[in-house]
């Protein structure tokens, strides 16, 4: 927990420093191409199947259901088990969810884009009304249902670099959000936004738990790993 505090506020400082400015603004550049073309509106079109629908639909509720138990039941079979290793994840994938739950509400504060209807209309894909507060703060570019779905998978991709069937299962699994948002309750863009933003939340969070365990210049594999005087078993 003290780590988890700790470090949050200078992990969400870092997903707006540097080099990493730079996925902030591929995901606007994604976002203007799709929108400017007509893509968003033409997969809007393209996706009201019934049977995309009936496919895509529990994306939104797994997708705010996941989030919230998986770090719970790690953090819970972390202490069962005594595993520092299980612990650490829990407290590293429960960080990049909260990150990227901030940020996309901060995005959504002052773009307030349109979410599309239910049913066929106008095209309203390039409905944004920026300002503050003109959406709310839940409703909105980037999706983040897919920012918080990425960023679960990116840290998963971090913390267990030697067991990658994980990081391939995390990964599935943020696409199933992604993807059924998109169908759904949000425009193509702001899954495309999502995935780049949540992974760059995702890959600063694991890094960040990886370099406070371990010393530096030691590799995280299946051997144990010395960490500040002290033997313990690594993520992997």
């Amino acid at each position: 927990m003290i780590q988890f505090l700790s470090t949050l506020p200078r992990n969400l400082i870092a997903c707006f420093r540097g080099r990493r400015l730079a996925w902030h603004a591929m995901a606007i550049f994604f976002t203007f191409v799709l929108v400017a073309s007509g893509c968003d509106w033409r997969y809007f079109l393209w996706t009201r199947s019934p049977t995309l629908w009936a496919w895509s639909i529990p994306s939104a509720p797994i997708g705010g259901l996941v989030p919230l138990a998986l770090p719970l039941v790690l953090l819970a079979l972390g202490r069962l088990r005594k595993s520092a290793v299980i612990t650490t994840a829990g407290w590293a994938i429960g960080q990049a969810e909260a990150i990227g739950g901030i940020v996309a509400a901060a995005y959504k504060a002052v773009t307030g884009r349109v979410h599309p209807s239910h049913g066929l209309g106008p095209d309203i894909s390039h409905g944004f009304r920026f300002g503050f507060l003109r959406g709310g703060l839940f409703w909105g570019w980037p999706s983040s249902h897919t920012i918080i779905a990425f960023a679960m998978a990116a840290a998963v991709f971090t913390l267990f670099p030697r067991r990658r069937w994980l990081g391939f299962l995390a990964v599935a699994y943020a696409l199933y959000i992604g993807v059924g948002v998109s169908m759904t309750i949000h425009w193509l863009s702001d899954f495309v936004a999502g995935a780049v933003i949540g992974t760059l939340v995702g890959s600063v969070a694991g890094k960040a738990f990886l370099s406070d365990r371990c010393e530096p210049g030691l590799t995280v594999g299946p051997e144990v790993t010395r960490t500040r005087g002290r033997a313990r078993t690594p993520v992997t």
